[in-house]
Protein backbone atom coordinates (compact mmCIF):
# COMPACT_ATOMS: atom_id res chain seq x y z
CA UNK A 1 0.00 0.00 0.00
CA UNK A 2 1.14 3.56 -0.59
CA UNK A 3 2.04 5.69 2.44
CA UNK A 4 2.24 9.45 2.11
CA UNK A 5 3.34 11.41 5.19
CA UNK A 6 3.11 15.11 4.43
CA UNK A 7 3.79 18.17 6.61
CA UNK A 8 3.50 21.86 5.74
CA UNK A 9 7.26 21.88 5.07
CA UNK A 10 7.75 18.74 2.99
CA UNK A 11 6.80 15.22 1.94
CA UNK A 12 8.46 13.13 4.65
CA UNK A 13 7.82 9.77 2.97
CA UNK A 14 5.91 8.65 -0.11
CA UNK A 15 6.47 4.97 -0.85
CA UNK A 16 4.97 1.50 -0.86
CA UNK A 17 4.95 -0.07 2.61
CA UNK A 18 3.60 -3.23 4.25
CA UNK A 19 2.28 -1.78 7.53
CA UNK A 20 1.80 1.54 9.32
CA UNK A 21 1.38 1.90 13.09
CA UNK A 22 0.32 5.33 14.32
CA UNK A 23 -0.61 6.93 17.64
CA UNK A 24 -4.20 8.21 17.60
CA UNK A 25 -6.45 9.96 20.09
CA UNK A 26 -8.12 6.59 20.86
CA UNK A 27 -4.93 4.51 21.02
CA UNK A 28 -2.45 3.00 18.62
CA UNK A 29 -3.71 1.79 15.23
CA UNK A 30 -2.01 -0.55 12.77
CA UNK A 31 -3.01 -0.33 9.12
CA UNK A 32 -2.38 -3.24 6.76
CA UNK A 33 -3.11 -3.51 3.03
CA UNK A 34 -6.86 -3.66 2.22
CA UNK A 35 -7.72 -2.00 5.55
CA UNK A 36 -11.23 -0.61 5.80
CA UNK A 37 -11.45 3.09 4.98
CA UNK A 38 -11.24 5.48 7.90
CA UNK A 39 -10.22 8.95 9.02
CA UNK A 40 -8.76 9.56 12.48
CA UNK A 41 -6.78 12.12 14.40
CA UNK A 42 -3.08 11.39 14.97
CA UNK A 43 -1.66 12.16 18.41
CA UNK A 44 1.92 13.24 19.10
CA UNK A 45 4.10 10.15 19.32
CA UNK A 46 6.04 7.58 17.34
CA UNK A 47 4.91 6.43 13.90
CA UNK A 48 6.29 3.05 12.80
CA UNK A 49 6.43 1.82 9.20
CA UNK A 50 7.26 -1.74 8.11
CA UNK A 51 8.62 -2.26 4.62
CA UNK A 52 10.12 -5.55 3.42
CA UNK A 53 10.59 -6.68 7.02
CA UNK A 54 12.48 -3.53 8.05
CA UNK A 55 11.13 -0.92 10.43
CA UNK A 56 11.35 2.84 9.99
CA UNK A 57 10.47 5.16 12.87
CA UNK A 58 9.24 8.75 12.85
CA UNK A 59 8.41 11.34 15.48
CA UNK A 60 5.06 12.97 14.64
CA UNK A 61 3.41 15.92 16.40
CA UNK A 62 -0.14 15.09 15.39
CA UNK A 63 -2.37 15.44 12.37
CA UNK A 64 -4.96 13.51 10.39
CA UNK A 65 -4.68 9.94 9.05
CA UNK A 66 -6.85 8.77 6.17
CA UNK A 67 -7.06 5.20 4.85
CA UNK A 68 -8.66 4.57 1.47
CA UNK A 69 -8.25 1.43 -0.63
CA UNK A 70 -4.50 0.69 -0.68
CA UNK A 71 -3.37 4.15 0.39
CA UNK A 72 -2.61 5.80 3.74
CA UNK A 73 -2.27 9.58 3.82
CA UNK A 74 -1.09 11.34 6.95
CA UNK A 75 -1.26 15.11 7.03
CA UNK A 76 1.04 15.87 9.93
CA UNK A 77 1.71 19.08 11.79
CA UNK A 78 5.39 18.07 12.06
CA UNK A 79 7.22 14.81 11.39
CA UNK A 80 10.83 13.67 11.19
CA UNK A 81 12.56 10.32 10.65
CA UNK A 82 14.10 9.04 13.89
CA UNK A 83 17.43 8.65 12.10
CA UNK A 84 17.37 12.36 11.14
CA UNK A 85 16.85 13.67 14.68
CA UNK A 86 19.89 15.53 15.95
CA UNK A 87 19.88 14.93 19.70
CA UNK A 88 22.12 17.93 20.47
CA UNK A 89 19.80 20.27 18.56
CA UNK A 90 16.72 18.83 20.25
CA UNK A 91 18.33 19.19 23.68
CA UNK A 92 19.21 22.82 22.90
CA UNK A 93 15.63 23.50 21.71
CA UNK A 94 14.33 21.96 24.95
CA UNK A 95 16.67 24.11 27.04
CA UNK A 96 15.67 27.30 25.15
CA UNK A 97 11.96 26.54 25.48
CA UNK A 98 12.25 25.82 29.20
CA UNK A 99 14.17 29.08 29.68
CA UNK A 100 11.58 31.09 27.72
CA UNK A 101 8.75 29.56 29.75
CA UNK A 102 10.27 31.16 32.87
CA UNK A 103 10.02 34.61 31.27
CA UNK A 104 6.91 36.76 31.33
CA UNK A 105 5.26 36.23 27.95
CA UNK A 106 1.76 36.54 26.53
CA UNK A 107 -0.58 33.54 26.60
CA UNK A 108 -0.13 33.17 22.84
CA UNK A 109 3.66 33.15 23.12
CA UNK A 110 3.44 30.72 26.03
CA UNK A 111 1.36 28.31 23.90
CA UNK A 112 3.94 28.55 21.10
CA UNK A 113 6.75 27.87 23.54
CA UNK A 114 4.85 24.88 24.96
CA UNK A 115 4.54 23.50 21.42
CA UNK A 116 8.27 23.94 20.83
CA UNK A 117 9.02 22.19 24.13
CA UNK A 118 6.67 19.32 23.26
CA UNK A 119 8.33 18.89 19.86
CA UNK A 120 11.82 18.82 21.42
CA UNK A 121 10.76 16.32 24.10
CA UNK A 122 9.13 14.05 21.50
CA UNK A 123 12.23 14.12 19.29
CA UNK A 124 14.44 13.26 22.26
CA UNK A 125 12.15 10.42 23.35
CA UNK A 126 11.99 8.82 19.91
CA UNK A 127 15.70 9.32 19.13
CA UNK A 128 16.88 7.89 22.46
CA UNK A 129 14.51 4.93 22.21
CA UNK A 130 15.73 4.04 18.71
CA UNK A 131 19.46 4.57 19.29
CA UNK A 132 19.89 2.13 22.16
Amino acid sequence: MLLELVTPEKIVISEEVDEVTAPTTTGEITVLPKHVGLVTQVSPGELTVRKSGKLQHFAIMGGILEVSKDKVVILGEYAIRADDIEIAKAEEAKRRAEQRMKEKVSEEDFATIQGELGKALLELKVARKRRR
